[in-house]
């Protein structure tokens, strides 16, 4: 695959509307394609929806999306509302991220249940039909396990068409076939705990991550040119204690496109490799800590 990089940044808050416009039109100038916010109910975050709306008004040419919407937190009937919404009013710059919901922290502080992984998976799979089934023009009915429409059609409609671009992220085989088949990115992580504590101690390390590489490449079949492929950048530059509010473990990740370590230059060759080697294209920043330090790589390599 021939793919540009594309950059994408994770913003999580800030102290007023004009310092989150700011940090909207400062990604913007600065060689990064994309926005992202997370969706967690703990922690210091925006919610994604105001977040996104907002950054897109700030903004004429940046992408918004999540990283990613959690699909237990909301029906995907109410989802696909809120998401067509935002992509009229952002001229179909929405990038929309979803994911199964997996944090237990969530779960538990809200009152949720925490079900298996392998139900939050069919479930998810069955959401991503509903949504794009209420993106199509005419009523849409869908009798599933997890979710029952009887002809429903809704307004807005997206204004891409036929619908917004699609990112899934995740790590177990499961969730990225999944992807292979629906997303229009898929970020590459790493497999977490079926009791949403956090990574799978068992997951990590180079072959790891090159084996999710090719259930993707496996799973897309015909698709996979199609498809953009990325992860997270974890850490940069020079080692960091991983932070204390985030499940990212990058540990044993040193070899993988998570962990880039070392000067400028051994950066952007890096990600050069990742990209004519694997594929890998996409890339999203983890933290904002590392924005200064990558700003001149994103501005170095991007669209290219």
């Amino acid at each position: 695959m021939d793919r540009p990089f594309r950059f994408a940044a994770v913003v999580r808050e800030a102290e007023s509307a004009r310092a989150w416009a700011d940090k909207a039109r400062r990604l913007e100038g600065s060689g990064f394609d994309v926005l992202l916010v997370p969706d967690h109910l703990i922690g210091h975050r925006f919610a994604p929806v105001a977040a996104m709306t907002a950054a897109a008004c700030a903004t004429s040419r940046l992408r918004v999306g999540t990283l990613v919407f959690a699909n237990d937190f909301r029906h995907p009937a109410v989802l696909a509302k809120e998401a067509a919404t935002v992509d009229l009013l952002s001229e179909g710059r929405l990038e929309l991220g979803l994911g199964t919901g997996w944090m237990a922290a969530d779960y538990t502080s809200a009152g949720l249940a925490l079900q298996p992984p392998g139900v939050r998976v069919d479930r998810l799979a069955e959401a991503i039909t509903v949504l794009k089934g209420l993106w199509a023009d005419g009523p849409f009915t869908f009798h599933g396990e997890h979710y029952r429409i009887t002809g429903l059609e809704q307004w807005p409609k997206p204004a891409r068409r036929p619908h917004p671009r699609l990112l899934l992220g995740g790590g177990g085989p499961r969730m990225l076939r999944l992807a292979a088949r629906e997303a229009d990115v898929i970020n590459l992580g790493m497999r977490v705990r079926a009791d949403g504590t956090g990574p799978d101690g068992l997951d990590g390390g180079l072959e790891a991550f090159l084996a999710k590489v090719d259930v993707v490449r496996r799973a897309a079949a015909g698709r996979y040119d199609r498809i953009e492929l990325g992860t997270s950048i974890q850490q940069l530059g020079v080692r960091r204690p991983d932070e204390p509010w985030s499940a990212a473990d990058s540990s044993r990740q040193d070899e993988t496109p998570q962990v880039l370590l070392g000067t400028r230059q051994d950066i952007a060759d890096k990600l050069r490799y990742w990209r004519d080697t694997h594929d890998l294209s996409y890339f999203v920043l983890h933290h904002e800590r590392d924005l200064e330090a990558f700003t001149p790589v994103a501005e170095e390599l991007a669209g290219r």
